[in-house]
């Protein structure tokens, strides 16, 4: 597509070299600096609930985080995960893909942006991308119709190339 970047700073689960533990790390080091600029307390749940969102390249549900939680000894309560994930949401370090009720980690939450989304429906794999002519596309059609776009996320499912057997040499 042209003109489109992806930007998933995590190659897909399936790739050979992946250092996944850099991946969190990096990720937990952008939430703490992007807070401190913001001036926005990333506590000790929050920065876990993060983790946690980070620990696969798959989308995670609130209630397995949940599951988590209460095994690592918490006695968390649902409404204290959501808060959490609506906090990360909100700063731009998770997206929430509407069609799977589930959160995944923004590599890039800096500038803020929409997503778009690319989640393999047989290993669970979501790559995050941006492409510019989308948006752009989307703005003209709600013009023209006098549509006020509030959000948008895009969600495209199907095979990535690990599950076809596409792209292997």
């Amino acid at each position: 597509m042209a003109g489109s970047s992806d930007v998933q700073a995590r190659p897909a689960a399936s790739g050979a070299r992946h250092d996944h533990g850099r991946c969190i790390d990096a990720a937990l080091a952008r939430a703490a600096a992007l807070c401190a600029r913001r001036g926005a307390r990333l506590t000790s749940l929050r920065r876990r609930v993060l983790e946690l969102v980070w620990q696969d390249h798959a989308a995670v549900k609130a209630y397995d985080l949940l599951k988590v939680l209460d095994r690592e000894g918490g006695q968390t309560k649902p409404p204290t995960v959501y808060r959490a994930l609506d906090f990360l949401i909100a700063h731009g370090l998770v997206h929430r893909l509407e069609s799977l009720n589930a959160f995944i980690g923004c590599p890039a939450p800096e500038p803020s942006h929409s997503g778009q989304f690319l989640i393999c429906g047989k290993c669970g794999d979501v790559v995050e991308f941006e492409a510019p002519e989308i948006a752009a596309a989307l703005e003209t059609e709600a013009a023209a119709r006098h549509f006020t776009i509030v959000r948008r996320t895009i969600e495209v499912h199907g095979l990535c190339a690990a599950c076809t057997g596409a792209g292997h040499a």
